[in-house]
């Protein structure tokens, strides 16, 4: 009989053993999961506020968000990183861009016009243009991209932003 019940509580333990890995495994997928995929608030803010489809939201925001990146230290593109729920995922919904911008009809006028030139918000144009946006819906994202990350960072980090932005 004491057989028995030891063969028992070591059972108890070996599940309790695996269960309480395999949760803490499925609880650090859905972490990662959550990293990666693209804040649903912001998301929401922006197909509510500019009319435009998931897909083209997470993909302008992406643009918009690779183009501070390409402009900011490290350590201030992280400040808005840490801010923005599933930064890799918007990162990784940009549509990619040649370098020829002047070569799509719109883009090479706009590039006048906006700051930055070509390289700079006119990039971003043209990623709006592979998403179905006119280029004139770069403007319309930035400042709901600035007032969501002030909401969630504070003013000197949406400064970091609107200032990359320009």
């Amino acid at each position: 009989m004491r057989t028995s019940v030891n063969l028992f509580r070591t059972l108890i333990s070996v599940l309790f053993v695996i269960f309480t890995v395999a949760g803490q495994t499925h609880a650090q997928k859905a972490v990662t999961t959550a990293a990666k995929t693209p804040s649903p608030e912001l998301v929401g803010a922006l197909t509510k506020q500019l009319s435009v489809t998931p897909s083209q939201a997470t993909g302008g925001a992406g643009a918009l968000f690779g183009l501070a990146k390409s402009r900011l230290s490290a350590a201030d593109f992280s400040k808005i990183s840490a801010v923005v729920p599933g930064m890799s995922g918007f990162l990784k919904a940009a549509p990619s861009v040649s370098s020829n911008a002047g070569g799509i009809p719109g883009i090479s006028s706009l590039s006048s016009s906006l700051p930055g030139g070509v390289g700079g918000l006119a990039s971003a144009a043209q990623s709006f243009q592979k998403l179905g946006l006119s280029p004139d819906m770069v403007g319309k994202f930035v400042p709901v991209l600035t007032q969501f990350v002030q909401s969630k960072g504070g003013a000197g980090i949406a400064s970091l932003l609107s200032g990359a932005l320009k």
